[in-house]
């Protein structure tokens, strides 16, 4: 970060930059104005922020600095008799510099402590409570009887009195300063009809807060109940039709607040504020061009005033100021612009890097699937070479296991003469013996080629070579843990009789002396028609 806002903080180091970006945030403050502010406050961020908007109190060392450089010296004055006449005609004598305006407190009222009585002191002044106590019941009940005479043969005191509200109430209780606001608004509005004057509804230091951070005007207005003055004023001057419309005029960014002089919050404002005349009125916003980040009292009004005067006073100071607050409110805006440009470029670069992400996610998910697609196919392969490899073992090893063909000089009672129609090979006779099993009859067809290729596997030499290479190193053993299923079914014609392959009767007690059989693609077990318990 080489710049921001066209001032270069890349001297900065990464705390500064850190502290920075966190004042900033708290009071959209100018760079420029604010790295100066972080400087004074040795770069304590919490110290400059309450520098900003409590005021930056005056700095002993660098006042006395600045009063030791610049000291005027003592020069001969010359002056001729027409000078001093001129100078002793004007009205206001010598031209004056322009004085800086009085700094604006912020002014937050402590809750106050109320103290006991020690008991010793309590016993002493007893009889005198005890007589305030009586004196007091009985004004009041002398004040309950003259309420009920007309306002015009009611003395004034008891109607002061009588006045719990705006005009005044010795024993008002102290609230916070919400609600000291509130109790005044309500007084006022009870007094002088609602709607009147938009009086804020915060307490002081919030109110100041207010137009410092939206860089508005804060009008200031504190009463005396008990001042002759106060009810003239309020009705004539301050709710004069054409002053109270330039105060509710949104355009020239008043924020009103009022105060009652017997609440405390009031009063210390009243008293920081040099109030010194009632009705008091004062106008307060941000001096940037005096090089001060803090609120500064640029108009007081005391006493009564006609409604002219007053508004004229008032518009003469924020007609002085408002191009320096339009100033200020264009820069905030112009930052806010940048800040929120590169929010939304820091949001648009988020959810791009989210998308990219979310695809590389993806990718790597549908890797990871092909992968394993991949490798359960290659396993799916393996595992269909390793049973076809076992097949083939089984096929070498049920060959050496089928009885080999009875010879002529067997008695035809124990011979089983079968014609068996295969789908490749065609239209076979063999002979086998009446106590062969229809699953050997099953072996003999899935064996057929190795017994035809090899007629020695059917006796007791096994290490035979045979024309097939692919089953040259399969051994003629039973491979462990196989269990072979036959892809085929074997029937007879007429009638349609299916033989399965794992009933355990004999060919003689199933077929006879002679049977017709048809080999036909297709499990046994898958067949219907499969013959269960026929004889």
């Amino acid at each position: 970060m080489a710049s921001s806002a066209g001032v270069d903080i890349s001297h900065l180091s990464a705390d500064q930059q850190t502290a920075l970006e966190q004042y900033t945030q708290v009071t959209a403050q100018d760079i420029k104005d604010a790295v100066a502010l972080l400087e004074r406050s040795q770069w304590n961020v919490q110290i400059a922020i309450a520098k900003f908007f409590d005021g930056e109190g005056p700095d002993p060392v660098a006042e006395a600095v600045a009063a030791q450089a610049q000291a005027p010296q003592q020069q001969s004055r010359h002056e001729n008799l027409q000078e001093s006449l001129l100078a002793s005609s004007s009205p206001y004598g010598r031209p004056r510099p322009r004085e800086k305006p009085d700094p604006a407190p912020r002014i937050v009222p402590q809750a106050t402590t109320t103290r006991r009585t020690p008991f010793l002191l309590a016993i002493i002044f007893a009889p005198f409570n005890f007589g305030y106590r009586a004196v007091s019941a009985f004004f009041r009940t002398f004040v309950y009887v003259f309420a009920f005479l007309p306002p015009s043969l009611r003395p004034r005191s008891i109607t002061t009195s009588m006045t719990s509200g705006f005009r005044g109430n010795k024993g008002r209780r102290m609230l916070m300063p919400p609600d000291t606001a509130a109790r005044f608004r309500r007084e006022f509005e009870e007094e002088y009809g609602t709607d009147a004057l938009p009086f804020h509804e915060g307490g002081f230091a919030q109110a100041l807060d207010l137009a410092k951070r939206d860089l508005k005007f804060l009008l200031i207005v504190l009463m005396s109940p008990e001042h002759d003055d106060t009810e003239s004023f309020t009705r004539d001057t301050l709710l004069a039709p054409e002053v109270a419309s330039f105060i509710n005029d949104p355009a020239n960014n008043i924020v009103l607040w009022g105060g009652n002089v017997l609440d405390s919050e009031a009063y210390q404002v009243a008293a920081e504020y040099n109030c010194t005349k009632f009705p008091f009125s004062c106008l307060v916003c941000l001096t940037p061009k005096e090089g001060s980040t803090r609120m500064s009292i640029i108009k007081r009004l005391a006493g009564p005033l006609s409604p002219s005067t007053y508004l004229a006073e008032i518009q003469t100071a924020i007609n002085k100021y408002a191009p320096d607050l339009a100033g200020v409110r264009a820069e905030r805006t112009a930052q806010e612009v940048v800040r929120s440009l590169r929010t939304e470029q820091d949001d648009a670069y988020e959810r791009s890097l989210a998308r990219d992400r979310e695809r590389a996610k993806q990718r790597k998910e549908a890797e990871a699937a092909a992968a394993a697609t991949e490798k359960q196919a290659q396993e799916e392969a393996e595992a269909a070479e390793r049973r076809e490899r076992q097949k083939q073992q089984w096929r070498r090893w049920r060959a050496t296991t089928i009885k080999p063909e009875p010879d002529a000089s067997t008695n035809a009672k124990d011979v089983v003469r079968l014609a068996l129609m295969m789908p490749t090979v065609g239209r076979i006779v063999r002979r086998f013996s009446a106590g062969t099993t229809v699953e050997e009859l099953y072996a003999f067809v899935e064996c057929y080629d190795i017994l035809t290729t090899n007629p020695e596997l059917n006796g007791e030499d096994e290490k035979k070579e045979v024309d097939d290479e692919d089953d040259v190193d399969l051994p003629a053993e039973k491979p462990e843990g196989y269990v072979h299923e036959y892809g085929f079914r074997i029937a007879s014609p007429i009638p349609r009789v299916v033989y399965g392959p794992k009933e355990e009767a004999t060919l003689g007690d199933r077929i006879g002396r002679s049977g017709n059989m048809i080999v036909e693609l297709g499990t046994a077990e898958s067949d219907s028609e499969s013959e269960s318990g026929e004889s």
